[in-house]
């Protein structure tokens, strides 16, 4: 079975940055589409970033355009969230997936994913 392992979370000041990453187990991660999600209590998971492999770059909810970047690492089963110019309203816990088709067909669509990481922006 597939794991995804995120790391990276923790408490940081408004304006401040973090990097998540998440590794992949297995052979197979340079083929998996990878995305990023998070929840907050109360709502519903929102989609955040994702870089499929047929497209070859990243797409980003509107709310972190400009701020946030995701990446991958093949050679270390990695994909990354970089997250710059934070606000609480990004307080949430993060989750990695990942889709073994290498498209995009949502949430639903996606096979593997983490336990999540926590991200607190707070003063």
């Amino acid at each position: 079975q597939v794991q995804l392992v995120e790391s990276g979370g923790g408490l940081v000041q408004p304006g401040g940055s973090l990097r998540l990453s998440c590794v992949v187990s297995g052979n197979y991660f340079s083929s998996y589409t990878m995305a990023w999600y998070r929840q907050t209590p109360g709502k519903q998971r929102e989609l955040v970033a994702v870089l499929t492999v047929s497209r070859g770059f990243g797409e980003y909810a509107d709310s972190v355009k400009g701020r946030f970047t995701i990446s991958r690492a093949n050679a270390k089963n990695t994909a990354y969230l970089q997250m710059n110019d934070l606000t609480p309203e990004d307080t949430a816990v993060y989750y990695c997936a990942a889709d073994r088709s290498g498209t995009y067909l949502g949430a639903d669509g996606m096979d593997y994913w983490g336990k999540g990481t926590l991200v607190t922006v707070s003063s």
